[in-house]
């Protein structure tokens, strides 16, 4: 397994655990509950900022830029509907 699956494995891994936070958050039943499930989210969130940059970095996360002209199709699409 080389660098690359290693970090794309890592990513995936951290974002589960994000949507698992998340979740925690969302359904907890006291403020205390609720604040550390918030906490472990920001802290995961944050992790995965650090594992994204750094696949960036090296090229293992591309991403491409979308024309205006497609965002403002999706916005208007969206904006009809609401």
């Amino acid at each position: 397994m080389d660098d690359k699956c290693i970090m794309e494995n890592i990513l995936l891994t951290t974002k589960g655990v994000c949507d698992l936070y998340m979740h925690g958050t969302i359904e907890s039943p006291t403020a205390n509950v609720h604040s550390v499930f918030e906490n472990a989210l920001t802290d995961t969130l944050d992790l995965q900022k650090c594992i994204y940059k750094e696949m960036r970095t090296k090229g293992w996360y591309t991403t491409e830029t979308v024309p205006q002209q497609k965002i403002d199709q999706v916005r208007t699409k969206f904006t009809a509907t609401v």
